[in-house]
C-alpha cells in the first residue's frame, strides 16, 4: 500500500480533486464524496497505465501541500499481485 496526498478545492458547481504527488491523477465531482470516489478510480487507472507502460509510480511525498486546496487528506493505493500460472497436483491430467 502506498500513501499519497489528495487535495480538494471547492469550485463553482463542484469539487476539483487531485493527488498532489501523483500529477496525472485528477478529476472533479459534484460534491466532496463524489470527488473522493472518482479520485480513487483515477489514481488506480493512472497507476495501472504507468505500470503497464513499464514506468515507475511517483514516490509519495508526505510533506507535499498545496495552499490552494481547501481539504488535504491521505489517499491510499493498494496494489495486488497475481499469477497466470495454474498449479495442477501431481498425477492429474489438465484438460
Amino acid at each position: 500500500m502506498l500513501q499519497y496526498k489528495a487535495g480538494y478545492k471547492f469550485v463553482e458547481g463542484g469539487v476539483h480533486a487531485q493527488v498532489l504527488d501523483f500529477p496525472a491523477a485528477i478529476t472533479c465531482g459534484g460534491d466532496l464524496a463524489e470527488a473522493r470516489r472518482l479520485l480513487a478510480v483515477a489514481l488506480i487507472d493512472v497507476a495501472e497505465t504507468l505500470l503497464g507502460l513499464g514506468q515507475p509510480l511517483p514516490v509519495p511525498n508526505p510533506q507535499l501541500s498545496d495552499v490552494e486546496m481547501d481539504v488535504e487528506e491521505p489517499i491510499y493505493l493498494h496494489l495486488r499481485a497475481s499469477s497466470a500460472v495454474e498449479e495442477v497436483p501431481a498425477g492429474v491430467v489438465a484438460p
